[in-house]
């Protein structure tokens, strides 16, 4: 019975906190947010189209697949400096990788100086 009674007051201070947050506009953190979900994806699409498996990445950067396992899950958060080494272990630059990331946010497609589909 404290169990369930525990989770049950979790639950309305989950509520309480979100409810809150909301009305002073604190952000959400960004490992759970869709945009970084669309970002892991992203990233694994890269890997992929390179025609990489998790392990020939990881030892690329010199990791273990389980490191990269975990990134792509989502487990472990990654930091630009190491977005950098993964775009260039994969073959695409930081910047493509970034625009291509952009644009499967907004879902346009760029054909050239700023048009868009």
């Amino acid at each position: 019975m404290h169990r369930a009674l525990f989770f049950a007051d979790s639950r309305c201070w989950t509520i309480l906190k979100t409810t809150i947050d909301s009305w002073y506009g604190v952000m959400e953190k960004s490992i759970f947010t869709r945009d970084y979900a669309v970002f892991l994806s992203q990233l694994r699409v890269e890997r992929e189209k390179a025609g990489l498996t998790q392990a020939e990445l990881a030892e690329r950067l010199n990791q273990t697949q389980s490191f990269i396992s975990k990134c792509e899950r989502g487990e472990r958060r990654i930091d630009v400096v190491e977005l950098r080494a993964f775009c260039q272990a994969i073959g695409i630059s930081y910047t493509e990788f970034v625009i291509r990331f952009e644009r499967s946010l907004t879902g346009k497609h760029r054909i050239s100086g700023g048009e868009k589909l």
